[in-house]
């Protein structure tokens, strides 16, 4: 796994990086794990543009990932290492030995042959998923769940893992991606190890049409709208904008949103560094 940096034989290549796909082990997918899906071009079901810069891009098929990891106690054993173009990791295909084949998200260090399972049985091993309980202090975790039996919500991103600091009674505390420690239930589960691509936050897109075929539209500064667009637009000339601020007018760089009354405040032990 590395990068592959380019010589500036076009204006698009002078500055790109992009990951050099050592790791991944087959082009195609898993036909019968692949679906279709429409683009939403940024609008919801009645036809309002509610996310303003999603829309084109290049056509997909969608993976199906278990997250959940509930085939407990059955081997699965490492068939490839594989390409997702709906995110930033790599996905690993498990080959159960009842036949039944899932996708996972592929951890560093998997590699092709290796053999994971899920469940009370499981050893703490890269691409294990095991309880809370049964985790030993201090080990780097990923893929972890907020409540039991949802599947993982939390550090699914490419290069991104929590680490299991401590446990009180029936909850757990962990450390968060985001440097947040927070207490979760003792019987989710959670996979062992970082997830893969750690690299992919080096990588240079070069040039604006790589954004493009990702889907992403040009982003517009509030500064250089008109006043009824945005609190920062308008004014003679180029003007600065004044303090900060949203769209909806909530300032930005630090201002508090989070309710003080939230169910979940009384779960999180210590709030994220800045």
């Amino acid at each position: 796994m590395g990068l592959r940096k380019f010589k500036p034989t076009t204006p698009g290549q002078r500055h790109k990086v992009i990951n050099d796909y050592t790791e991944v082990t087959v082009s195609k997918p898993e036909k019968s794990l692949t679906k279709g899906g429409s683009k939403s071009g940024g609008r919801n079901n009645t036809g309002k543009m509610t996310m303003r810069y999603i829309g084109g891009g290049h056509k997909r098929r969608y993976r199906v990932i278990d997250f959940k990891r509930n085939k407990y106690n059955i081997p699965a054993k490492v068939s490839s290492i594989e390409y997702d173009p709906n995110r930033s990791a790599r996905i690993a295909l498990l080959v159960y030995a009842d036949g039944e084949k899932r996708y996972i998200l592929s951890p560093e260090g998997l590699t092709v042959g290796q053999t994971v399972i899920s469940g009370d049985q499981a050893t703490p091993e890269v691409g294990n998923a095991m309880y809370l309980k049964d985790i030993p202090l201090g080990t780097i975790i990923h893929n972890i769940e907020m409540s039991p039996g949802k599947g993982g919500a939390i550090s699914r991103s490419a290069g991104s893992f929590a680490q299991l600091n401590a446990r009180d009674g029936k909850y757990a505390i962990i450390k968060m991606p985001s440097g947040e420690i927070r207490m979760i239930l003792i019987t989710c589960l959670a996979t062992i190890g970082s997830v893969s691509n750690s690299e992919n936050s080096l990588v240079v897109s070069g040039k604006a049409g790589r954004k493009r075929w990702l889907g992403r539209r040009p982003r517009v500064r509030g500064v250089v709208m008109n006043p009824v667009d945005h609190p920062m637009g308008g004014g003679e000339g180029k003007s600065s904008g004044g303090h900060p601020r949203s769209r909806t007018g909530l300032p930005a760089k630090g201002y508090k949103t989070r309710s003080k009354t939230k169910a979940s405040n009384k779960f999180i032990i210590d709030r994220r560094k800045k």
